[in-house]
């Protein structure tokens, strides 16, 4: 946590209101994203309970699994979702643009770039809190292996047709929330708790209620339970200081109190105001009110399959779909709170600007959207269960460089963010007080000048090192060369100043310009390409060279 987050966490306990982390939103949001708040069955987390989803806030669909052991109810409440979330996810995959792709030239192992094509827009799927894309990784991994009666007559159980499919799309979009900025899935739990701080611990933020409690509270002091602090619920102010009024004592409650009534109000059957975002359920719900639902379920299944042609046939079938109703009620009444909650977060982040450089990592999120989609259409397989050495190690290096990248990132695109990085030492901003030109000491010289400027950071300046500034988007470097006697830092440019003798008008600072430089890399490189898994050494899971040796043969003394 940096100095900048905890001063905003003290300032939102003083305050008693959220505090602003950035000034510009640093993920991309979708003009038209499905939202999907998941439900399971407690004590069984990849046995589904129930589900809304949707990309239509005032429409979304219920589906609900009566009874979670029973495999077809199950099967059936997965080929619904697929029916609601593959035509979403489908329906970007025939808008695409030109693009051109760097790919390595099997023959000459040279980087060549290939005209391709990329899909203009990609989905995004936003789900609650971080359990919630746990959930999609479950449903994934039980989803994509299953075989259909299409792909398999002798399959013992077999799924519905576009289960398997609908498995491989949420293994990606999981997959895919591994990397660091990416928005190809949310929680917006981590949506929001990036962009406020509250005055409550990080796994307190999880519970969505209380996160925008202290972020939005629904009252200031107006009587409505959230914004009060006093015990007797007078409104009258219980400070001891001497001169606070009594709104300012309101105030330094007002995120606290609506954050514990979110948390803990209960209505007068003992179930929770404010249900948590799921997918797992209340202790209370579930003993009260869904496992005697469950029960009468259950008796009116074992009714009507016991039952003769007739009036008590009909009358157990009206008292089955009466329990069905029943069920479905409660589960609406378990995520609908969650599904509003899921849009005023998504409301309070649409009115920030988004970031300069989040398109860039849509980019990146497009581009994985359309590999994923080629290789369905492809008919390759499902992803394995576990990866091999090569691609684990390809999947960590990317998302090291996909952290580093967005941390600065988000340092260029928000000066709040970068006021942080300052206060740490990883960067140092001024006014430039001298500028000496210089030139380098070959045979066709080149300008080298040297800049000095004035600040009052900190900055952890090694001898030599490299520091970096945006220039019209693109990174300039230079070089710490030492300090002045007023203790003003010199540096030497070292590029994007062209070709010719004299600098480019607008690549040198002039005196008097206010500047930030950083200590970290803009535009943060992986490391070295692995080798292909062929190639690969038997010792990191790559298949045995011709000399390996064999194994050592079994003898009595190795059986006990």
């Amino acid at each position: 946590m940096s100095l900048i987050h905890t001063l905003a966490r003290m300032e939102a306990v003083e305050s008693g209101r959220a505090q602003p982390l950035a000034t510009v939103r640093h993920r991309h949001l979708a003009a038209r994203p499905l939202v999907f708040v998941p439900l399971t069955t407690a004590g069984e987390a990849g046995a589904p309970l129930g589900a809304l989803v949707g990309a239509d806030r005032d429409r979304p669909r219920l589906l609900v699994v009566p009874q979670p052991r029973d495999r077809d109810l199950r099967f059936a409440f997965l080929a619904d979702l697929a029916e609601e979330l593959l035509p979403y996810v489908d329906s970007f995959a025939d808008d695409t643009e030109p693009a051109e792709r760097t790919e390595t030239d099997p023959e000459t192992g040279k980087r060549v770039k290939v005209e391709t094509e990329l899909c203009a827009d990609a989905p995004q799927l936003i789900v609650p809190s971080r359990a919630g894309i746990e959930f999609v990784r479950l449903l994934g991994r039980s989803m994509r292996f299953r075989r259909t009666a299409e792909q398999d007559p002798d399959a013992p159980y077999p799924a519905p047709p576009r289960v398997p499919l609908l498995g491989r799309w949420l293994t990606h979009f999981a997959e895919r929330a591994r990397v660091p900025g990416s928005a190809l899935v949310a929680a917006m739990t981590e949506l929001l708790s990036r962009h406020w701080a509250t005055g409550q611990s990080s796994l307190e933020d999880q519970h969505l209620g209380a996160l925008l409690a202290w972020i939005d509270p629904p009252g200031e002091g107006s009587g409505d339970g959230s914004g009060t602090v006093s015990g007797d619920g007078s409104g009258e102010g219980e400070s001891e200081g001497e001169g606070e009024s009594e709104g300012e004592s309101k105030a330094e409650g007002l995120g606290a109190a609506a954050a514990l009534r979110a948390e803990t109000a209960r209505d007068a059957a003992g179930q929770l105001l404010c249900p948590p975002a799921g997918p797992a359920t209340d202790p209370a719900f579930d003993n009260k009110l869904l496992a005697p639902a469950m029960e009468r379920y259950d008796r009116a299944r074992t009714a009507v399959a016991a039952a003769e042609d007739g009036p008590a046939a009909d009358r157990h079938l009206a008292e089955l779909a009466a329990a069905e109703r029943e069920i479905a009620a409660l589960v609406e009444s378990r995520t609908r709170p969650t599904w509003d909650a899921v849009w005023r977060g998504l409301d309070l982040l649409a009115a920030l600007p988004e970031g300069e450089r989040a398109a860039e990592r849509w980019t990146r999120d497009r581009w994985s959207y359309t590999g994923h989609r080629d290789r369905v259409l492809a008919g390759e397989p499902p992803q394995p269960r576990v990866d091999d050495a090569v691609t684990a190690a390809n999947k960590l290096a990317t998302r090291e460089t996909a952290q580093a990248r967005l941390e600065a990132q988000e340092a260029l695109d928000d000066p709040l963010v970068m006021a942080g990085r300052r206060l740490s030492g990883e960067a140092f901003g001024g006014e430039v007080t001298e500028i000496v030109m210089a030139y380098t000491d070959s045979a066709r010289p080149s300008p080298r000048p040297l800049v000095t400027l004035r600040t009052d950071d900190a900055p952890h300046l090694a001898e030599r090192a490299k520091v970096h500034r945006s220039l019209a988007g693109k990174p300039q470097s230079a070089q710490f060369v030492g300090y002045d006697e007023e203790g003003g830092v010199v540096l030497r440019i070292l590029d994007k100043m062209g070709r010719g003798k004299e600098p480019e008008e607008g690549s040198v600072p002039v005196k008097g310009d206010r500047i930030v430089w950083t200590l970290f890399e803009h535009a943060p490189r992986g490391g070295p390409s692995l080798p292909e898994p062929d190639d690969t050494p038997w010792t990191h899971g790559g298949p045995p060279g011709e000399g390996a040796e064999a194994p050592d043969p079994v003898t009595p003394e190795d059986v006990l």
